[in-house]
């Protein structure tokens, strides 16, 4: 969510916090603001909005001096939680006197008590947030040393942190440290980078620091010194960034998400190479870290997720039921550890997260390694939080997502899961025979997905057409039900238009009472077993004035002639299918948003990496 940026050493440092904040716009926000040392004092402007109105105010009200003589400072872009997206409630937050400011992703839980605590002693609050009573707590701790004082207040917190404080009296230092909330550090010549995300670094350094969570760093132009809450020094590897600046670019694409839909053939190539073994018939996945005699002792899988990875999740049910004859089940992690869920160490269980920092998932994956399950995770960011404490498990490698709405990430999940289900598959109940096939199959999902890319401009003109409407309902069976909950939510997502994904067979259980002439249906009926019952369910949408958009398999005729418009997927295996069938959902919601003018890459509410509860 939020975003974070400090910067110290021999550059502007106000240019450079603004360009970092831009970089992490694609997180969701609805504010900004920055904080510099100068002359001995803290200066902060703030303005809600978007990055630029705070670019703007700061050209305007600041001096020019400011941008080319200021060397230290903290930025931030916030996504509400505790008051609505005020200038007074944009961080950074000062504390009682001025001389101190913090920035501050996550949730201080009992900043309530704290706050009367201090008020009785005399501090006045200007904003509604918990952040601005860390940072009144950290004043009140400081004694001269910004360190001791950080370490004082964070023993007294309950919650999430992750934070960057300057003082106007040791300007040649940022505090950082970290609890539940990312904090990486981009180590430069020179220069120290603090971020939230490091596509705020990428521009000026490859080589980065992880902290871990109850890390606090010493940071300066020069070094960077990490201990723990109790001051004891503890050792962080500086790791390389595996992509470049150019990655994170629109690169002529109107928007990340179109240019993210397009990469999506070199990253499903990027998932999948080398990890297909076509004389065996199975996958080879080391970082799972398994031998077969392990993978046969797995009684059950569950999988845990939320929102479109607890969707890729789903199709990863039947894969593994069906292909490895082994028990599986989906969770969604948010309750993961409120339900005391039965597991055991016979149960794989599989954190599926984009960004690797999900909160709700590394709160369950926490809880499944306290009861002895085996944990793997499913990341697309190396490094990240959920990739280091399960220490086994599959990189996505699709690259950086900037769009908040998750696409290649989505495809790639997919991918990922029905390769784990077959190497797990192969050492219980498929041949070898079954093993190759299936692995030409998975091998031809990039390809598969570029027929469907090419369709863009047809889909954009079907969408054009379903643009005006305010509600949308997805129907599938099967493996193509999760993908139904998949493209209603992308529809929702970034166009606003009330979408809702069903089992066909649900829809005359109630939700069919809401169709009226010209409702559309989006009716996910390629040539897979359970087509014949969803074209039924078709029939009873037309009967009652639905409009029909179907997406349906090339060349079935019979299917075509069911619907009012369709989208062509190609021939491949019915859990194949799952991906370009995802992939045509994609389009089609992109160029709705698109025909009614909507903010696409930031939609309105949203962020991109969801690390509060």
């Amino acid at each position: 969510m939020c975003g974070i940026v400090g910067y110290i050493g021999k550059a502007s440092a106000p240019s450079i916090l603004i360009s970092g904040l831009k970089r992490l716009e694609y997180r969701g926000y609805d504010s900004a603001g920055m904080a510099v040392i100068e002359d001995g004092k803290v200066v902060i402007t703030k303005a809600p909005g978007k990055v630029a109105a705070l670019n703007e105010r700061a050209r305007n009200e600041w001096p020019a001096s400011r941008f080319t003589d200021s060397r230290a400072g903290i930025a931030h872009t916030r996504w509400a939680t505790h008051g609505p997206p005020t200038e007074a409630n944009a961080h950074p937050h000062a504390d009682q006197s001025g001389g101190i400011a913090l920035v501050h992703n996550g949730i201080i839980e009992n900043y309530r008590p704290l706050r009367t605590r201090l008020e009785a002693k005399g501090h006045l609050f200007l904003s509604e947030t918990d952040t601005e009573v860390l940072s009144h707590l950290v004043g009140d701790c400081y004694q001269g040393d910004l360190f001791q004082a950080v370490c004082d207040a964070l023993h007294q917190v309950e919650g999430t942190f992750g934070i960057a404080v300057i003082s106007a009296t040791e300007p040649g230092r940022i505090i950082t440290a970290r609890r539940g909330s990312p904090i990486v550090i981009g180590v430069g010549d020179g220069e120290s980078i603090i971020a939230s995300d490091a596509s705020a670094i990428i521009s000026h350094t490859r080589q980065v620091i992880y902290l871990e969570d109850n890390d606090i760093a010493i940071v300066t132009a020069d070094h960077v010194e990490i201990r723990d809450l109790n001051r004891v020094p503890v050792t962080r590897e500086v790791a390389e960034l595996g992509f470049d600046a150019e990655a994170a670019e629109k690169g002529g694409f109107e928007h990340f998400m179109l240019k993210e839909i397009h990469e999506q053939p070199d990253a499903l190539r990027n998932a999948i190479r080398g990890r297909l073994d076509f004389n065996l018939g199975t996958s080879v996945l080391s970082g799972m870290g398994t031998s077969p005699r392990d993978l046969a002792e797995v009684q059950r899988v569950i999988l845990l997720g939320c929102g479109t990875s607890l969707h890729a999740g789903l199709v990863g049910e039947y894969a593994f039921e069906d292909l490895a004859d082994t028990h599986a089940e989906v969770h969604q992690a948010a309750e993961f550890r409120y339900r005391n869920p039965l597991v055991n160490r016979s149960d794989l269980v599989v954190a599926i997260s984009q960004s690797g920092e999900t909160a709700d998932t590394l709160a369950a994956v926490r809880e499944a390694n306290q009861k002895g399950a085996f944990v793997m995770g499913l990341c697309n960011v190396v490094g990240s939080t959920i990739a280091r404490e399960t220490g086994r498990g599959v990189y996505l490698h699709a690259g950086p997502e900037i769009s908040v709405a998750s696409t290649k990430a989505f495809t790639c999940q997919v991918a990922v899961l029905l390769m784990m289900a077959l190497k797990l598959g192969r050492g219980r109940r498929f041949s070898r025979d079954e093993g190759m096939r299936l692995a030409r199959e998975i091998e031809a999902i990039p390809t598969l997905v570029e027929q469907v890319v090419a369709q863009s401009d047809a889909i954009s003109r079907i969408a054009k057409s379903y643009a005006d409407n305010e509600h949308a309902f997805f129907i599938g069976r099967g493996y193509l039900y999760p993908v139904a909950l998949e493209g209603a939510l992308k529809l929702k997502e970034i166009s606003y238009i009330h979408a809702e994904g069903y089992h066909a067979a649900e829809l005359k259980h109630g939700p069919i009472a809401l169709l009226v002439d010209g409702t559309p249906v989006i009716a996910l009926a390629n040539d897979v077993p359970g087509k014949d019952k969803t074209l039924g369910n078709v029939e009873e949408c037309r009967a009652r004035g639905a409009r029909i958009l179907g997406i349906i398999t090339s060349g079935d005729h019979e299917a075509a002639a069911a619907m009012d418009d369709v989208i062509e997927v190609p021939a491949c295996h019915p859990l194949v299918a799952t991906i370009p069938t995802a992939v045509a959902l994609q389009l089609l919601a992109y160029h709705i948003a698109r025909h009614r003018g909507c903010e696409i890459d930031q939609p309105r509410n949203l962020a991109k990496s969801v690390t509060v509860e």
